[in-house]
């Protein structure tokens, strides 16, 4: 039975003759074109090049001296090149043509999906229809890759990407190949999946991963807590429906705080004399 060629595909095939549109290559069995905008290097009809096969846009399998940075068994680090709402993103893994990776691998919020130059940890895959998708590692391949992190990194410098985004908090792969865990009491904003990220370990469990803060120390932070609360208060008329016993959950969905931190916050301000509070009430003096 003929062997067939299919997207996802690398061959090492011998270049048979050259046509006015490229250079035939044969496995001895089935013949492929390879058009001359897809070859790399300079070749000669009986050299042996390797190849990888993709479908166009025109929908024609095409193979390409291109071969890509990531494969069927093997996860690397790839750039997002576009967006696309309700369909996912575009990654370039070093072809002619850049691969899907589905919103189906992506959370569920697109405010956190990756933007152009952000980059994720994939690897190649087929959908039913045989078109080639970059799928995102899971938490087993991300455990199966780390490095163990020793106790004496408590209070380090870190930077990692995120590669996984949850209501609990973000999972980051960083440099230096530790698995680190952010959780949203310990970071502002929620970074994008595929985001670049700067903070510090705050702790390093026994299994090796790292739980990391992308918050300031405590001084410093208290000061822009306090800072994030005054300018809610003058952009909402000088109050507020928020107090010491505001529930924990509203403080976090508004200001991002965790409610210790927030009525760290409130003490600090009250103590200045910058706001007073009065039936749940805070108001800016």
């Amino acid at each position: 039975m003929k062997e067939q060629f299919y997207a996802g595909k690398i061959e090492t095939l011998k270049i048979v003759h050259k046509s006015k549109a490229g250079f035939h290559l044969s496995n001895g069995q089935e013949d492929t074109l390879l058009p001359f905008y897809e070859v790399t290097t300079p070749v000669n009809k009986g050299d042996e090049v390797e190849v990888f096969f993709y479908v166009n846009k025109e929908g024609n399998l095409v193979p390409t001296m291109k071969v890509p940075s990531i494969y069927f068994d093997k996860y690397g680090w790839v750039e997002v090149v576009d967006r696309i709402p309700h369909l996912g993103v575009f990654a370039d893994i070093g072809t002619a043509k850049e691969v899907l990776v589905s919103k189906d691998d992506l959370p569920l919020k697109q405010s956190v999906w990756p933007k152009p130059g952000d980059q994720v940890f994939v690897k190649l895959d087929t959908d039913k229809k045989g078109r080639l998708l970059a799928v995102l590692a899971s938490e087993e391949v991300i455990l199966k890759e780390a490095t163990f992190a020793e106790k004496k990194l408590i209070h380090t410098d870190v930077t990692g990407r995120v590669y996984r985004s949850t209501k609990v908090g973000t999972f980051i792969f960083t440099e230096e190949g530790y698995r680190g865990f952010i959780h949203y009491t310990e970071r502002k904003e929620e970074p994008r999946l595929g985001q670049l990220v700067s903070g510090r370990i705050i702790g390093v469990k026994d299994d090796g991963t790292v739980n990391v803060s992308l918050r300031s120390e405590k001084v410093t932070e208290m000061d822009e807590d306090s800072d994030r609360i005054i300018q809610y208060l003058e952009e909402h008329g000088g109050q507020m429906p928020f107090g010491d016993k505001s529930d924990p959950e509203e403080i976090r969905d508004t200001f991002h705080l965790s409610k210790s931190a927030f009525k760290r916050a409130l003490g600090k301000l009250m103590k200045e004399g910058k706001i007073e509070q009065k039936d749940g009430t805070t108001i800016l003096k």
